[in-house]
């Protein structure tokens, strides 16, 4: 994967350019002017952003001159609302600045997946913002998709399209968080989606995928 790294700090710089060097082939941006004038070459599969380097207008202007190449923004103090802000400009990634070396080999084969990697409140806000009625209990799925699902099954993935985590689900069902993990991986694989935000959209949105 060809990949821009774009920040002013040159720590930053190196910690990702560590932890990515192997199997990528790594340019980098140290300014604004940099960072604009590389991306405009449309070559590259994915940009990391710092959040520090960038705003709004920034990101536009990327997507605009880059189209192809998918933008993972990377920010010191994370805020699910910047998340989603800078979501509806079109970047496939929201993360902390400073993610483990695991947490980012699994964003990068989820976005290079052709998935989108967000952090969990932001995955939550746009759950309840797909909800139809956040203080019901009724979801949209159709009955035979959730035929497939146990009564305990059902009632999780109905937890989630209502936007809770799974600490929350476990306490309400009296189970424990590693329970509601498996409970999971069992309904994503029954009801053919890959993550819990396309669970939730699902389930939300008349079973249309």
């Amino acid at each position: 994967m060809l990949i821009l790294l774009g920040s002013s700090n040159g720590f930053v710089l190196e910690r990702w350019r560590t932890l990515l060097s192997e199997g990528n082939q790594l340019q980098q941006a140290h300014t604004v002017e940099e960072l604009i004038q590389r991306s405009s070459s449309g070559v590259f599969d994915l940009i990391l952003l710092h959040r520090l380097m960038t705003d709004s207008a920034i990101c536009s202007e990327i997507r605009r001159l880059a189209p192809s190449s998918r933008l993972f923004l990377l920010s010191d103090q994370p805020d699910h609302e910047e998340g989603l802000a800078f979501l509806k400009l079109g970047i496939v990634g929201y993360a902390n600045t400073y993610i483990s070396p695991e947490r980012l080999a699994e964003a990068l084969h989820v976005i290079g997946s052709g998935g989108v990697w967000l952090g969990q409140k932001v995955i939550q806000q746009l759950i309840l913002e797909t909800h139809p009625n956040n203080n019901g209990t009724r979801v949209h799925a159709s009955e035979q998709l959730l035929a497939v699902l146990s009564p305990m099954e059902h009632r999780v993935a109905e937890h989630v399209a209502h936007g809770r985590t799974n600490l929350e689900i476990a306490a309400e069902l009296g189970i424990v968080e590693r329970t509601v993990k498996a409970h999971l991986t069992s309904i994503y694989c029954k009801m053919h989606v890959g993550n819990r935000l396309s669970l939730a959209l699902l389930m939300n949105q008349g079973g249309e995928r």
